[in-house]
C-alpha cells in the first residue's frame, strides 16, 4: 500500500516527487551527518589510542616488575661443597663481599619409632586414649625427659581401631607427628616419625577403656618389648667461622645474612667457604633487553601523540607521559653506595636519544659493571617509589599517574567514552528529525500534487467544453 502510494507521488505534476524530497532531506541533513560521524570517528581512534597506551604501559611495568623480582640480576651465594651444605639467596638480600665458613658437625633428626608388631593391620586394637607426650632425649636409651607442653590426647573408639584407623585418628588430630603403618616379618605395626629438633621427642602412652583392652600393645615407651627405636631427635650442629650454634632445622635462614643453608650431609671438621658471584653478565642482557622495549614502548607513544597523524596529539595526559618518558634515564633509582657509583641508568651508559628512544654505551655500562657490580645491580632492586627503589619502581610511578582514573588516560578515557555516547545520541535524533522533515515535505508536496492533478482534469474538461464542435 506504501510502495503504490509512494510510486503515485508525481503522478499529476510529472515531477518525481520521492527523489525531490529525498535530495531536499539530504541536504539540509547531510552537513550535520557527516560533521556527527566525522567527530564519531576521531573519538573512536582516541579511546583506542588510550587503551593501546594504558595496556602497553601496563605490560612494560609488569615486565619490569618480574625482571626486579625474579633472582637472576641479584649476586648469588656459592658454596665450595654443595654435597655438605646449599645456599640460595634470600628475598633482598645484599650478598656483595659475603665470606664465611660453615662446618656442619650434626644434622637436625626426627624422632622415628614403630610400635610391637600386630597380626593385622585391620584388626581391632581396643579403645582407649593414646597420649602424646613431647619432651628431649632418647626414648629408646632411657634419657627421655618431657617438656613443658601439655599432653595430647587422641580418643581411639571402637570400629576406628585398626593400626590404618589409628595412623588416620593421629594424623587428622595434626598433634605434631606424622603415622603410618608398616609392615616386616614379625607383622604390621604402627610407625610414628616427629619434626626435627632436640625438642621433639616423645613418648606414646594408653589408656585402654575398661572390657576393651589392646591399645598398651602400641605404646613407644623406654624397655616396650618389640617396639622398634629408630632414629633419635636431634638438633643441627653447625660452627659458623668456627663459632657452633645449634638449629632444630636442617634448612636454615637466620645463621647467614640473606643466605638460606640447607644442610645436606655432616661433616666434622671440614669447613665449606660460602662466597658470592654477581651477576654481570644477566645485567648486561637485562640492561640491552630494557632499552629494547623501552623503545618498542615509545614508538606507541610516539604513533598516538604524532602531530600530525595522532590520535591523541592534543592529549595532554599522553604528552605529560612522553615527557616523563624522556626524564626516565636522569630518575635517581638508588642510593650510592660510593663515591662515583651509579644512580641511574644515564650514568651507567643508558642515553635518551632526540627522538626519544634510548642507546647503550657498551663501553659505560661495561665499566660500571667493572667498577660498582652491586650499584648497578641496586638499580635493578625492586622497592617503592619513584625514586630510590629501583626501576620496578620508578617506572610503576610513571605507569601509576599515566593510567590514574582521576586525571590519567584513565580519566580521559572515560570522557572520551561519554563523548562517543552524546554523539550517538546526536546522530539518533538527527536522524529522527530527517525522518519527519521527510514526511512533513512528502505530505505537502503530495497535496500539492492533488491539486495539480485536479487542475488538469478541469483543465480538460473546459477545454473540451469550448472546443469548436466539428460538423459532419
Amino acid at each position: 500500500m506504501v510502495d503504490s502510494v509512494v510510486n503515485t507521488l508525481g503522478a499529476g505534476s510529472g515531477i518525481d516527487i520521492t527523489s525531490l524530497v529525498n535530495q531536499l532531506v539530504d541536504a539540509q541533513f547531510s552537513a550535520k551527518t557527516r560533521a556527527i560521524n566525522t567527530q564519531n570517528q576521531k573519538v573512536s581512534a582516541q579511546i583506542s589510542g588510550v587503551s593501546q597506551l594504558k595496556s602497553s604501559i601496563t605490560d612494560f611495568a609488569a615486565g619490569l616488575k618480574s625482571l626486579a623480582t625474579g633472582g637472576l640480576l641479584t649476586t648469588a651465594p656459592t658454596t665450595s661443597n654443595p654435597a655438605i651444605v646449599k645456599a640460595t639467596a634470600l628475598p633482598a638480600a645484599k650478598l656483595t663481599g659475603l665470606a664465611t665458613t660453615i662446618e656442619v658437625q650434626q644434622l637436625a633428626q626426627a624422632q622415628s619409632v614403630a610400635s610391637a608388631a600386630a597380626a593385622s593391620r585391620s584388626a581391632a586394637n581396643g579403645t582407649g586414649t593414646l597420649t602424646l607426650t613431647f619432651g628431649s632425649g632418647s626414648v629408646g636409651g632411657g634419657s627421655f625427659v618431657a617438656g613443658s607442653a601439655t599432653p595430647i590426647d587422641i580418643a581411639i573408639t571402637a570400629g576406628n581401631d585398626s593400626l590404618d584407623q589409628i595412623a588416620a585418628t593421629i594424623n587428622a588430630a595434626n598433634a605434631g607427628v606424622t603415622a603410618s603403618v608398616i609392615t616386616d616379618s614379625s607383622g604390621a605395626r604402627l610407625a610414628l616419625k616427629s619434626k626435627t629438633g632436640a625438642d621433639q621427642a616423645f613418648t606414646l602412652t594408653a589408656t585402654e577403656d575398661v572390657g576393651n583392652p589392646g591399645l598398651a600393645a602400641l605404646e613407644i615407651v623406654q624397655g616396650k618389648a618389640g617396639a622398634i627405636f629408630g632414629t633419635v631427635a636431634q638438633d643441627a650442629i653447625v660452627a659458623v667461622d668456627g663459632i657452633p650454634v645449634t638449629r632444630n632445622s636442617n634448612s636454615i635462614s637466620d645463621l647467614v645474612d640473606g643466605v638460606k643453608l640447607d644442610l645436606v650431609a655432616a661433616a666434622p671438621g671440614t669447613r665449606v667457604a660460602l662466597g658470592s658471584t654477581a651477576p654481570t653478565d644477566q645485567l648486561r642482557t637485562s640492561v640491552n633487553d630494557l632499552v629494547a622495549a623501552f623503545n618498542s614502548l615509545q614508538n606507541v607513544v610516539k604513533s598516538q601523540t604524532n602531530a600530525t597523524t595522532g590520535p591523541l596529539a592534543n592529549d595532554p595526559t599522553a604528552r605529560a607521559l612522553q615527557q616523563s618518558l624522556r626524564r626516565f634515564t636522569l630518575t635517581e633509582l638508588a642510593t650510592p653506595t660510593a663515591v662515583g657509583a651509579p644512580s641511574s641508568l644515564a650514568e651507567i651508559g643508558v642515553s635518551t636519544n632526540r627522538d626519544g628512544t634510548l642507546s647503550v654505551n657498551a663501553d659505560q655500562l661495561t665499566a660500571a659493571l667493572t667498577n660498582f657490580p652491586d650499584a648497578v645491580e641496586a638499580l635493578f632492586f625492586n622497592g617503592s617509589g619513584a625514586t630510590g627503589g629501583g626501576i620496578a619502581a620508578a617506572f610503576q610511578a610513571i605507569a601509576d599517574a599515566a593510567t590514574n582514573t582521576s586525571f590519567g588516560l584513565g580519566a580521559n578515557e572515560s570522557r572520551y567514552s561519554k563523548q562517543q555516547t552524546t554523539l550517538s545520541d546526536a546522530l539518533d535524533k538527527a536522524n529522527s528529525d530527517k525522518e519527519v522533515v521527510r514526511a512533513r515535505l512528502t505530505k505537502q508536496f503530495s497535496g500539492s500534487d492533488a491539486r495539480v492533478t485536479a487542475y488538469k482534469s478541469t483543465q480538460s474538461l473546459l477545454t473540451s467544453f469550448f472546443a469548436p464542435k466539428t460538423s459532419n
